[in-house]
């Protein structure tokens, strides 16, 4: 069973990533409301799968991102993109995130972008 830590500000959009991947068979094993926090986490609990908001107070989802791969070169991170943030995406990407879903969530999607990035 894969191992996943969600990163989002808000809560409800947590919630929402939540339900749908414990539906899914996922066990979510964190989750932070900012950059800094999934950086803490990422290194405590090393999840096989990070699904990670891009902006967000005290560090934003690209510096954590470059972060986690910083620490950890195999991690394999989500990013999770509102509408008109296709640039935030590509920095991101470039970064080191492996994929993206964008906002509001498609089950099917997310769990896809997860499988994926799974092999």
């Amino acid at each position: 069973m894969a191992r996943v830590l969600i990163v989002d500000d808000a809560a409800f959009m947590r919630m929402m990533l939540k339900d749908i991947l414990e539906k899914n068979g996922f066990e979510i094993v964190g989750e932070a409301s900012n950059g800094l926090k999934a950086v803490e986490i990422y290194k405590a609990e090393k999840p096989d799968v990070v699904t990670m908001d891009i902006t967000m107070p005290d560090m934003d989802g690209i510096e954590a991102v470059k972060e986690i791969k910083a620490f950890d070169p195999a991690a394999k991170v989500i990013m999770c993109s509102a509408m008109g943030q296709q640039t935030m995406v590509m920095d991101a990407i470039r970064a080191g995130a492996k994929d993206f879903i964008v906002k509001p969530f498609q089950a099917d999607r997310v769990i896809d972008a997860i499988r994926k990035v799974l092999g």
